[in-house]
């Protein structure tokens, strides 16, 4: 080899070889998972018959019942992993989910030096940084511009539009279930039936754990934190709040207070310290975040130099998340190559210093809120206000304290007494504000 080929990178010798694969033939495509967002991918792929672009290959277990009558007849379905993956398919749409068995077919599809385009969040956050030297190392490409907000396009606008920026901070709605609940909680519904709603609609699973819980958003958000802040974390670090403790009366107050109750995912990078959390929090109804309704997404990046920049649209469902995995393909037939973002590892904690909300719920009798405001009192914690609506029984009574800026930490060490009283009849509901 001579020294001029010795200088070509592994990604340079692959866009030469799609460029002149595509004077040749077009991409042939082989989708693992027929479902929602497959079969949304593959409509695209048969209608709209993008430049460079050909479905050949679809890949289910039971894979009889997936078959269609549009798809082209020349298109192979079969339930064979292996088969399809040492076929002539030149990129893989792993559609699958989850981190196993899909993270071993990606695998062995980079290693086969083919491409692989995903919308599986989880694979990426816990295992993206390997897959991307793995698609190196072998001339291949990983794009997975759905992982995150679906057909929104925060991960191209990160890697491309803002890589000029320094972001020190990212925030959004990354799960359009808990979007969709806490939306229509906020017009007056109660939790359990808008899950149930949810889940006939198809937008929750059975069990919505991985939604409600913000493991999902925990996921996306170390996605962007990788692209936007620049550091590569464990997302088991980041530890998320469930929605399920907020109730109808917190929406009362929100209101008060001019704000509504939005699921947020957001990381910040302050005198070198890194931050990330995922949980309800109080969203000022200024915020563009608290405009975002329904099962949309919105992503918020805050640049040194260019200041706040919004991404918003249609984060759930099978067209929007198809669109962003057919985008991702045409980039790949055309030769297109990822911007190479560098990060480091880097540990992260959840020490926000932020206003809060705390939401209480009691038997009623004299010296409760001396006993809180002295607890506060303790960890140098100023109340801002205090909020209680007339109309409650003295025996389930729900009353709201709100408190300026203050470290996460002191705020949990200040409630531990107060989670003690023996008139507390449930756990304070703490909220970060958003202001």
């Amino acid at each position: 080899m001579s020294q001029l080929e010795d200088a070509i990178t592994p990604h340079e010798r692959a866009a030469a070889a799609g460029a002149a694969r595509k004077a040749d033939r077009p991409l042939r495509i082989a989708i693992f998972g027929f479902g929602t967002v497959g079969s949304s991918v593959a409509r695209i792929l048969v209608e709209s018959k993008p430049d460079g672009l050909e479905l050949t290959h679809v890949f289910n277990r039971g894979v009889a019942r997936k078959r269609v009558d549009w798809a082209p007849c020349g298109v192979m379905w079969s339930e064979d992993a292996d088969a399809v993956l040492n076929s002539g398919a030149d990129v893989v749409v792993e559609l699958v989910g989850g981190l196993d068995p899909a993270g071993a077919w990606v695998r062995r599809a980079l290693e086969n030096g083919k491409s692989v385009v995903t919308a599986n969040k989880k694979l990426i956050a816990f295992h993206g940084v390997e897959l991307e030297r793995l698609a190196a190392a072998r001339g291949g490409h990983l794009k997975y511009g759905a992982a995150v907000a679906g057909g929104i396009p925060v991960i191209p606008g990160l890697e491309q539009g803002l890589a000029g920026d320094r972001i020190e901070r990212i925030e959004g709605i990354l799960n359009g279930t808990c979007n969709f609940i806490l939306s229509r909680m906020e017009a007056g519904a109660e939790y359990a039936e808008v899950l149930a709603e949810a889940q006939k609609r198809g937008y929750a699973e059975a069990d919505p754990t991985e939604d409600v819980g913000g493991f999902d958003a925990r996921a996306k958000l170390a996605i962007l934190m990788r692209l936007a802040l620049r550091v590569q974390v464990d997302p088991e670090e980041i530890i998320p709040k469930a929605i399920t403790a907020v109730t109808a009366v917190d929406f009362s107050y929100a209101r008060d207070l001019g704000s509504t109750i939005r699921q947020v995912a957001r990381a910040n990078r302050r005198e070198g310290r890194l931050a990330a959390t995922v949980g309800p929090m109080l969203v000022d109804r200024r915020s563009p975040l608290a405009w975002s309704q329904g099962t949309e997404n919105m992503v918020i990046a805050s640049g040194r130099y260019g200041g706040d920049v919004v991404f918003s649209g249609h984060g759930a469902g099978g067209h929007p998340t198809a669109v962003a995995v057919v985008s991702d393909l045409l980039a790949l037939a055309h030769g297109s190559r990822r911007v190479e973002i560098p990060s480091s590892p880097a540990r992260v904690g959840g020490e926000f210093e932020v206003p809060h909300f705390i939401r209480f719920l009691v038997k009623d009798r004299p010296g409760i809120v001396a006993a809180i405001t002295g607890a506060l009192a303790a960890e140098q914690i100023n109340i801002r206000a205090i909020l209680q609506k007339p109309g409650y029984p003295a025996d389930g009574l729900p009353f709201v304290v709100t408190v300026e800026p203050c470290k996460s930490s002191a705020l949990k060490r200040a409630l531990e007494p107060v989670r003690a009283m023996d008139c507390m009849l449930a756990e304070p509901l703490d909220l970060q504000m958003l202001e």
